[in-house]
């Protein structure tokens, strides 16, 4: 494998433990600790790469996107001004069909567990409700992957990785895909269902 294809490799992980371990477990315990949230629902999420496979990974990795994501207010900053144009129905479909689509590319990326952990750094609070949860991705080899986490009212709303925002660049892939479509929400729409059936 390549340097360039390994670090791709690595940058899906940090990727999928981004979006699926930062999501908060649903337990009083742990609603005011943003740390402490962070890191249990890594460890939930990283047993769910080491004992699931096939179907029943892509299952549980769509569960916790269902469940546990602000998936709304994702979705409308994922859009970016089409939000605004889409109808009710577009969003709704929107919205299940890029959790789907999401859950199942993640899932067919993973391969065996590597013995990566989650090291959990500074927690900063900020304006708005909104607290920054900086960590670090160890690797059995090669450098850690710095992750922050932007999360408001117990939900995960944003996640970078190495510094680039998960949300803002699915919003630059959408709005490049809508503009290509004569700007119409709708070939995204069924093209991420697409995704999600094959």
């Amino acid at each position: 494998m390549s340097k360039f294809a390994s670090r791709r490799v690595v940058l899906q992980l940090a990727a999928t433990v981004a979006i699926c371990a930062a999501l908060p477990v649903v337990h009083p315990a742990f609603a005011a600790d943003p740390a402490q949230l962070v890191q249990n629902t890594a460890q939930q999420v990283i047993e769910i790469i080491k004992t699931k496979t096939g179907a029943e990974r892509q299952a549980a990795i769509l569960g916790v996107l269902q469940t546990r994501f602000d998936m709304p207010a994702m979705g409308r900053s994922a859009l970016g001004r089409y939000w605004n144009q889409a109808t009710e129905q577009e969003r709704a479909r929107f919205l299940k069909a890029v959790a789907t689509a999401e859950a199942k590319a993640y899932s067919e990326r993973f391969g065996q567990y590597g013995g990566q952990t989650l090291t959990i750094g500074k927690v900063t609070p900020g304006a708005n409700g909104l607290t920054m949860v900086d960590s670090r991705l160890n690797q059995t080899s090669g450098q850690p992957i710095k992750i922050e986490w932007e999360i408001r009212n117990d939900r995960i709303i944003d996640v970078r990785v190495e510094g680039v925002s998960m949300v803002m660049t699915r919003r630059a892939d959408f709005s490049s895909y809508i503009q290509s479509k004569g700007g119409q929400i709708e070939p995204l729409v069924s093209e991420l269902e697409a995704r999600a059936a094959r």
